[in-house]
């Protein structure tokens, strides 16, 4: 993949497209690297609204070592198609294990909760998921960070969702100086 990227942002079929593509722009404005990884065979990956992103590269062509974070935008069946595949519970479980920051929004959180890296921490997520959030504290709230562990609850959430997650790799002076520049209240 040449260069180590800061973080990565995963996607299957059916992933909520403002998720995805507010997450990538923020972080990339922050200048975080940030690459957009499909978990298909194809580098097109179409969201849940139909609009089809490029991935900067397969899951099978990336070593996750040295990266810093991974996200998972939610949407469905975005989340269902993320959920079932076995390369992301194996980087989810590793990247808990190295208290890498793992990074989840709107329905996504559910795959950490079932994964079980949710137990004993606080987690939201979109509405009528939070059976998934196994042994975890529900929090109502825009975004919750516990340890390394960052979620959010969806669309209306998404650029809040992403300044923390810029906050926590670059510091909360970048993430409230973009937070101005670009007008988020």
């Amino acid at each position: 993949m040449g260069n180590i990227a800061q973080a990565m942002l995963v996607m299957a079929e059916g992933f909520e497209e403002i998720e995805a593509i507010a997450v990538i722009d923020i972080l990339r404005r922050a200048g975080i690297d940030t690459k957009i990884i499909s978990m298909t065979g194809s580098i097109q990956v179409t969201g849940a609204h139909h609009i089809t992103l490029l991935a900067d590269a397969l899951y099978d062509e990336i070593q996750v070592e040295d990266i810093q974070m991974i996200i998972l935008p939610g949407g469905m069946p975005g989340t269902r198609n993320l959920q079932s595949h076995e390369q992301i519970g194996r980087w989810i479980t590793q990247f808990h294990k190295q208290k890498k920051w793992i990074g989840a929004i709107c329905a996504a959180p559910s795959i950490l909760g079932l994964l079980h890296v949710l137990e004993g921490k606080s987690a939201t997520c979109y509405p009528g998921f939070e059976s998934d959030l196994k042994d975890s504290k529900y929090i109502c709230e825009p975004v919750v960070q516990d340890g390394h562990i960052i979620t959010s609850r969806g669309v209306g959430t998404a650029l809040l969702f992403a300044l923390k997650l810029v906050e926590v790799i670059k510091g909360i002076d970048v993430a409230e100086d973009l937070k101005a520049k670009m007008i988020i209240e």
